[in-house]
Formats: C-alpha cells, sequence, structure tokens
C-alpha cells in the first residue's frame, strides 16, 4: 500500500477513510454491502460475499444494473489474479444487413434489437463454482429477502428511478414496454425512503441460486426470456442463451511507476485506461490540482480513447494486439503528440502483430473487484413478464460500419463499457478499484490510479477528489468543486471547458487497499449511496 498523504488534502475531509482487517465491502449502496458482510461472518470468503452484493445490487439499485445484464470480475485467489468476462454474444440469428435494411445506420438504444445474451447470472455462477466456499443459495440468499420483503429505496437510487421514469414515458410507446411500467414505475417510481418489492425479482433470484443459473439459460426462465424478446421482433433464442459460456481471461496490465494495474483485456475497454497510464509514465508529476497535470491526464486520455474506439472489439475479431497497443514504442510515438495546447484526437497505427461497482476482500487475502451493468440505467426497457428481468441493451455499442472491426454480427461480443480494476506490487495484492459509469470508466481507473501512486491520497481522499471528464474532440466537463483556476487555464489552453454540477456523472467508485500488515483501507463513493461494510 502506498505512503498516504491526504491529512491536509481540502478534498479527504468528507468521509473519513475505513480500515478492517477481518473483511470488508464496498459498494454504491448500504444494504448490499451488509448483505456482503453478512455471507463474510455466515462463512464465506470475499467471491461468496462479491456474490451476494452483485445480486442484493440488482434488487437495490435496479436503475443501473439487473439480472439481464453483464459482468466482469477480477479474483485475487491462492495468490494470483484471475479474469472472469460474463459479457454475452449477439444472437446468431441477427445481422448487419437486417437492420441496415430497416434504414438504421446504428443499434437502437431501447428495445428488442440491442439485447444481447445476458452474462450477470452465469458469473454468479461461475464465481461460486471455482472459489467460493458457500453454495449459491447461501449467498443470494440475502438478495432473495430485500426482493421479497422490501427495502426502503435510498436517495441516489430514487432520483434516478424518478429521471428514467420521466424519460420512459415520453420514449416508451410499443406494447412490450408495458412491463416495464408494470414492474418499475405502475404509478409512479419511487420516493426516497419509500419501502419497494418485487415478489416475481425474488422468485427469479430464488431460481438462479437453486439451480445455479440453469433455470436462466436452459430452463423455464430461458424459454420466457426468448420468447418475449422473439414476440418484440427481437432475435434472441433459447439456443443463444444455452449456448453461453463464461470467459476465464487472463488480465492484461501495465506497470505504473512500479504498481501494476490490471485489466480484463477487450471486447471490455479496460485496455483503453492502460494505454492513457502507459503515456502519462514518461511524465512526472509531483502535485495533483495543477493545470500541467489535468491538461496532460486529458490529452493522454484522449489519444487512448481514439485508439480504443477505432481498435477494440471482441477480440477474434480485432486487427491490432493489445500489446502492439501497449508496445513501449508505441506508447512513445503518442506520447510525443502531446503539446502545449489541446489537441484533436486521432486513432494511431500502431504496428500490428447506468452500472455497479463493488469491491470485497476477507480476512485469509482473498478480494474482488465485480462489476455489472444493465447499461443506460434501466437498460433496453424490455422486461420479461412476471420475472422482474430488465434485459440489457449492450448491442447498441456495435457498430453498423461493416468495415469496423467492432461492426454488428452473429455471435460476437460489443466493444463493452463494464471494467473493473486491480493493483499489484511487487506480485502480491493492493486490492480492488474501480468507477462505474460508462465511458467515464477507464478516465475514472486513470484518475484513481495517479491519486494513489502519483499523489498518496488515502482510498476516500482518492474518491472525494474533483473529476474530470473528455466527452469528445476537444470538450472535457470538470466537476464544479474542481478550483476555479483549472478551469480557466485549461480554457486558455485551447479546451472547451464546462463546469458541471452533475456529480453522478464523473462515475461511482470503491477501493479497497490492503497494506504489509494485512489490515484492509477502503474508500466509498461520495457520488452515490456508497457504503462501506466492515468486520
Amino acid at each position: 500500500m502506498p505512503t498516504f498523504d491526504a491529512l491536509h488534502y481540502p478534498y479527504a475531509s468528507r468521509r473519513n477513510v475505513v480500515y478492517a482487517n477481518k473483511g470488508m465491502v464496498a459498494t454504491s449502496q448500504p444494504l448490499a454491502a451488509q448483505a456482503g458482510l453478512q455471507v463474510l461472518q455466515a462463512g464465506g470468503n470475499a467471491i461468496d460475499a462479491a456474490i451476494a452484493t452483485a445480486a442484493a445490487l440488482t434488487v437495490v439499485e435496479p436503475n443501473a444494473n439487473g439480472i439481464g445484464g453483464d459482468a466482469f470480475a477480477l479474483v485475487w485467489h491462492g495468490g494470483k489474479l484471475h479474469g472472469l468476462n460474463a459479457s454475452g454474444p449477439a444472437p446468431q440469428s441477427i445481422t448487419l444487413d437486417k437492420l441496415t435494411s430497416q434504414g438504421l445506420s446504428e443499434v437502437p438504444k431501447y428495445g428488442p434489437l440491442p439485447v444481447t445474451v445476458p452474462g450477470t447470472p452465469a458469473a454468479w455462477a461461475a464465481l461460486a463454482q471455482r472459489f467460493g466456499r458457500l453454495p449459491l443459495k447461501t449467498s443470494m440468499a440475502p438478495a432473495v429477502e430485500l426482493a421479497r420483503e422490501g427495502f426502503p429505496v435510498s436517495p441516489t437510487v430514487a432520483g434516478a428511478w424518478q429521471t428514467a421514469t420521466a424519460l420512459f414515458r415520453d420514449a416508451f410507446k410499443e406494447p412490450y414496454f408495458k412491463h416495464w411500467f408494470d414492474t418499475f414505475s405502475p404509478e409512479r417510481a419511487p420516493q426516497p425512503g419509500e419501502i419497494w418489492r418485487s415478489a416475481a425479482h425474488a422468485d427469479t433470484l430464488q431460481s438462479i441460486a437453486d439451480t445455479n443459473a440453469e433455470s436462466f439459460y436452459r430452463g423455464p426462465l430461458a424459454e420466457r426470456i426468448a420468447a418475449f424478446v422473439q414476440s418484440a421482433g427481437g432475435y434472441l433464442t433459447q439456443e443463444d442463451l444455452a449456448a453461453f459460456q463464461v470467459d476465464w481471461c487472463d488480465p492484461i496490465s501495465v506497470n505504473y511507476r512500479g504498481y501494476d494495474v490490471w485489466e480484463i483485456p477487450p471486447n471490455g475497454h479496460g485496455l483503453v485506461a492502460l494505454i492513457a497510464l502507459n503515456i502519462l509514465k514518461g511524465f512526472d508529476f509531483t502535485e495533483r490540482d495543477t493545470l500541467r497535470t489535468h491538461h496532460l491526464q486529458i490529452e493522454a486520455m484522449k489519444l487512448a480513447f481514439a485508439d480504443g474506439l477505432a481498435h477494440i472489439a471482441d477480440p477474434a475479431h480485432m486487427r491490432v494486439s493489445v500489446a502492439d497497443l501497449l508496445s513501449d514504442a508505441y506508447s512513445a510515438e503518442r506520447r510525443a503528440l502531446i503539446g502545449a495546447r489541446a489537441l484533436q484526437p486521432m486513432p494511431g497505427e500502431p504496428s500490428r502483430g447506468g452500472t455497479v461497482y463493488l469491491s470485497t476482500a476477507d480476512g485469509e487475502g482473498n478480494m474482488v473487484s465485480l462489476i455489472q451493468s444493465n447499461y443506460m440505467g434501466f437498460g433496453s426497457g424490455m422486461v420479461v413478464p412476471g420475472t422482474g428481468i430488465a434485459l440489457h441493451n449492450r448491442g447498441n455499442n456495435f457498430s453498423l460500419d461493416a468495415k469496423h472491426p467492432n461492426s454488428l454480427a452473429p455471435g460476437k461480443r460489443p466493444y463493452h463499457t463494464i471494467i473493473p480494476g486491480f493493483l499489484t506490487k511487487d506480485g502480491k495484492a493492493v486490492g480492488p478499484f474501480g468507477v462505474m459509469g460508462g465511458f467515464m470508466q477507464p478516465q475514472g481507473h486513470v484518475q484513481m490510479v495517479m491519486n494513489t501512486v502519483d499523489f498518496g491520497l488515502n482510498p476516500q481522499a482518492s474518491l472525494d477528489a474533483p473529476r474530470w471528464e473528455w466527452e469528445s474532440g476537444k470538450r472535457v466537463s470538470i466537476e464544479r468543486s474542481t478550483p476555479e483556476h483549472l478551469f480557466h487555464g485549461l480554457a486558455g489552453l485551447g479546451h472547451e471547458v464546462t463546469w458541471s454540477a452533475n456529480r453522478v456523472g464523473f462515475g461511482r467508485g470503491q477501493i479497497i487497499w490492503r497494506n504489509a500488515d494485512g489490515v484492509l483501507c477502503g474508500g466509498t463513493e461520495p457520488r452515490a449511496d456508497g457504503s462501506i461494510a466492515a468486520w
């Protein structure tokens, strides 16, 4: 763990950092964190706690994730880091021509067309089978109870729920959207503190738990999912669901000033964070809140995203390798493009060769970085009748340009925005970290790593500090709490800067670090209903 010097940092006093030694769960909703802690104290390990927390989040934060979404995880177990990609592919019967022949130039955001195979239930089952100590039924029990008995909706969740309801009432006219309103907003969205429950959601979670997710992919739930999507004009079939398997993968990394920063390889865009850090490690940084620091961070992120958006796809379809994009020679080439003024980012040509996040740790050394999402809040707006299953809309990330590596194709996984992060040093775990929030995620990862490694901030101070987000071209949004001299300074360098008071738009993160004595040090997101449950 780095030596932290955050006692006098102006953003460190909003919430105290949390210490523990037997176990810790950090996530965006207190009841979900408690679900994970409950499982830890019942004899489970960090993996069981992650499953419990993830399942509970589908209940208590349905505006950001659900049973019908995707998941990724980095698991430190047995002194090694393991990667899990549980993102689903496009249906086998969908084609680019079928969509373009309808006059579409992009995959729609809502409805049946962007629905890909959900991977989240398979992720829970795979984690439990490979690394868990408890049966899936035990780990998921708190989530089932929350759904069946109800829970008081937390403030940030209530606000997002109300916003989504207003949007959907204007946008959703087709009859197949009725089931979303029946499930989540029959009359209105819940208010903060109001009890919300879903017996259908509880029944579905129980079925997944009882069958180790078999019912979802090869049973009655699969039949209901496929029938509903097809009745609405979509392409997902029972065969698509039955064929799905998670991908246990080797994580990818770069070394940043002695620390190894780890991400899941493509189709996720954790690679973007690594490209940016590889560029930034060629500069020296001594202070966080300087114009030079912000300018260099933003410029590196622009270049990294330009490459990511041009090259990241299902790995079977990528034309440029991860190794080439992370080579020192290519990083130096991209670094040389950064000058004194804001640039218009363009992809390079290297040599060719809405989301929830949680961190868990136990007293035995196991640690988990897990993220799951329905995308764009509630996802596609498609809820399978009588199940509580809100289907995601990840297919929206496909390109309909046949020449692009991320073009839509049967059985292909789309470019994916959700990314868990992990930090190690000298082959030992430092811990999990993540910042949820669409295309903010790699940008949040870079800022969290630099806050920790370059500026010595503890986990809570790292999360409390103001953030920026590059949007496109020279456009940058910065949080309203950012020092004013940085706003004017960046504008003077040619950045098109805007203030933003929407703190949730800058992502929602969690961090748990472990020191040499085994003490856990955690921080949680001040921009959400974040909570740490510690033991």
